[in-house]
């Protein structure tokens, strides 16, 4: 794992945000942040989901919403990030560097960029061979 420079921001309130370096976690699904700091720039939790940890506990965290921004990129985008108890590690996980289109190259310990991939070789052929298909409501 390796460190980047990440702005976090209210989405609502883009002025409201902290930048720090997060480890790049490609084994975590989501983004993680202390809960103090997200509720200092006013970030809210939308859900909660239940987790398991690197070390195999469980546990059940707040949700929400941030814009990111990451460093070498010229991107701001909303994405989820997980409320972390207080003096927790800052992750970026791995639905955000998909969001920027970007991966972890761990030889060189910097993101890259990627082109990202919509679909695949068989709903392709599915479609081809079946036709579009449209939804009724009855």
């Amino acid at each position: 794992m390796f460190q980047v420079t990440v702005t976090v921001a209210n989405p609502q309130s883009p002025d409201r945000a902290f930048e720090d370096l997060f480890w790049v976690d490609t084994g975590a699904l989501y983004s993680f942040a202390p809960e103090d700091r997200l509720r200092e720039i006013g970030i809210v939790p939308k859900f909660t989901r239940d987790f398991v940890f690197a070390d195999g506990k469980t546990d059940r965290r707040l949700v929400g919403e941030a814009a990111f921004t990451i460093e070498g990129t010229d991107e701001t985008i909303t994405c989820l990030i997980v409320f972390g108890p207080p003096g927790s590690l800052l992750l970026l996980g791995a639905t955000a560097l998909e969001n920027f289109g970007v991966q972890a190259d761990p030889t060189t310990q910097k993101l890259r960029p990627i082109t990202a991939v919509i679909g695949t070789a068989w709903a392709s052929r599915a479609v081809a061979v079946s036709g579009p298909r449209t939804l009724t409501r009855g």
